[in-house]
């Protein structure tokens, strides 16, 4: 009788040292769990997340951290954890598998943003469509496209893509291209698009605004007007210096180039092949009509 209690007070002695240790495990990892979570919530918002990529953060953050902390229970009372390791593993696998696409968008979406390459109300291009960004959601990015367009994109696609943001900067420089023809005087017309430039009140100052001849083209001498602009003024500035040029080459006789090509004639008589004269568009096709 003196023996079994001895045995029963070793085996309530070695089993209870080992369910005391594991619910210390459990309580300090259940407190290191909250503080992690917590911790992590902390740094997102101190970033800005959105508050639904922040709370599903913190729930992730802390039922992985308390997975591990049952399991070091479990091994602490003697319990093989091997095999619900690998069932844990094998589901999660079967998860991931099953939901490649979506936790693919949601990482990506979690990139966008932590690092915030554009945010709600940027004008931004990228996937291969363009538009104002009206919200970052856990799995999308939802645009709103110039005539008024909702076009959702997954965020996968987006952050795998070029991402151009035109609103990330306070300032935009307006390029435009004039062709004259090679008979107008390039002062003449530089002085027409300087007096556009420096009569719109939108175009900055700072810094200076260029006019250059960038090109001589097959018909055409090309002139670029290079001004900045603030970012919100870039498009109405665009279309009026487009439509001032327009006016004031009208006005001062500048023409605008369309173009052209040169037609060379041949006549075959007797064996022999004499060059015509080059004709111009409309004289080569009167002297073919002729020939015929």
């Amino acid at each position: 009788m003196d023996g079994w209690l001895g045995n029963m007070q070793e085996l309530v002695t070695f089993y209870g040292i080992k369910i005391a240790a594991a619910l210390v495990i459990l309580v300090v990892g259940r407190w290191i769990a909250k503080a992690v979570s917590r911790l992590t919530e902390r740094l997102l918002n101190n970033r800005k997340v959105d508050r639904t990529i922040v709370s599903f953060v913190e729930h992730l953050t802390y039922i992985a951290l308390m997975t591990f902390v049952v399991l070091a229970a479990l091994a602490q009372l003697g319990i093989q954890t091997t095999s619900f390791i690998a069932v844990i593993g094998a589901a999660g696998l079967a998860i991931g598998l099953a939901l490649q696409g979506s936790l693919a968008n949601f990482a990506a979406g979690f990139l966008l943003i932590i690092f915030k390459p554009f945010k709600a109300g940027d004008y931004i291009e990228g996937a291969g469509v363009a538009g104002t960004v009206e919200g970052i959601q856990v799995f999308t990015t939802v645009l709103r496209t110039a005539d008024n367009k909702t076009i959702i994109v997954p965020n996968a696609k987006i952050m795998g893509d070029n991402i151009t943001n035109y609103s990330a900067k306070e300032t935009r420089r307006v390029d435009l291209l004039f062709g004259v023809s090679y008979s107008d005087d390039i002062d003449k017309v530089r002085r027409i698009l300087q007096n556009i430039v420096d009569s719109d009140p939108r175009i900055l100052k700072d810094p200076e605004s260029m006019i250059i001849v960038k090109e001589l083209a097959e018909s055409r001498v090309n002139l670029e007007v290079r001004a900045w602009v603030k970012t919100g003024d870039y498009w109405g500035v665009y279309f009026d210096t487009l439509e001032k040029a327009k006016r004031k080459f009208d006005a001062a006789g500048v023409s605008i180039p369309f173009p052209q090509r040169g037609i060379h004639v041949y006549e075959h008589r007797q064996g022999q092949t004499r060059p015509r004269a080059a004709l111009g568009t409309e004289e080569a096709e009167t002297g073919l009509a002729e020939s015929m």
